[in-house]
């Protein structure tokens, strides 16, 4: 036969057990619960499913701002947020598709191709972003930073591993693919990163450069090709146009009267 509990040993035994139990916000709600539960009539099921809903909730938030911070987006930025209306070379079909998420499913790629300021960055870290809160493992970088890194992973005879991890993840988004020249060893240690991604796993890349300008960047027009056939292959390909936003939102502000910059 159970001995009944006063209230102070109750919560005591729900600290204890919601402590071991790894059961945060139960321990943090479960008085107040008990309290609107009998103010509110609810069954004690009633209370046990209402308060197990409120941890699986927050579990999943907490989970959502994990897999954005392992991202390491330079700011926050959303699909809902673009304003397509500033940006109309692109396909609002196109954009509503890959908004879904399902070429990542595919492993298929999304490149992003525009002049600086059109939005690439923006919907570059939006498709993460929305990735990342579907639970996907997803990494930001740009095109240099990665191969900073795939440089210095080589000279610590770490590269295998370095390569590994970001073959492994959901989603790779590469921004500014073309703004700096490769040499030719960084050039081939990208490569090998997208090699271990090829027709498996999602990458979106955004560049400022059209893919016939590629050979510039990569200085092998061989190994240029074979990143663009990478890139291009069963691809989404969204422009963004060639006229900036910010300078036309400059521009749109002199014309009201504001002093130019």
């Amino acid at each position: 036969m159970r001995t009944a509990l006063t209230d102070e040993a109750a919560a005591v035994a729900i600290d204890v057990a919601t402590r071991t139990l790894h059961l945060p916000t139960v321990r943090g709600s479960a008085v107040e619960f008990a309290r609107a539960a009998v103010r509110d009539r609810l069954t004690h099921l009633g209370y046990l499913a209402e308060l197990l809903s409120v941890e699986v909730e927050d579990r999943a938030a907490r989970r959502r701002e994990r897999r954005i911070a392992e991202g390491r987006f330079p700011r926050t930025k959303r699909l809902a947020e673009f304003d397509l209306g500033a940006a109309p070379s692109i396909d609002p079909a196109l954009l509503a598709t890959v908004a879904t998420g399902s070429w990542i499913d595919a492993g298929e790629p999304v490149v992003l191709l525009g002049d600086s300021g059109t939005g690439k960055t923006h919907l570059l870290i939006g498709l993460g972003i929305a990735a990342c809160e579907a639970g996907r493992r997803v990494r930001y970088t740009t095109a240099a930073a990665l191969v900073n890194e795939l440089v210095e992973a080589e000279g610590e005879r770490e590269l295998s591993k370095v390569v590994g991890r970001y073959g492994r993840l959901d989603l790779l988004c590469l921004d500014e693919l073309g703004y700096l020249h490769l040499d030719r060893r960084g050039a081939e240690l990208l490569f090998q990163v997208l090699t271990e991604r090829d027709e498996r796993a999602s990458i979106a890349v955004a560049s400022n450069a059209p893919f016939s300008e590629w050979g510039a960047t990569f200085s092998d027009p061989r190994l240029a090709a074979a990143v663009v056939d990478r890139l291009t292959f069963r691809a989404h390909i969204l422009e963004t146009g060639s006229e900036s936003y910010r300078l036309r939102a400059s521009r749109t502000k002199r014309k009201g009267g504001a002093p130019a910059a």
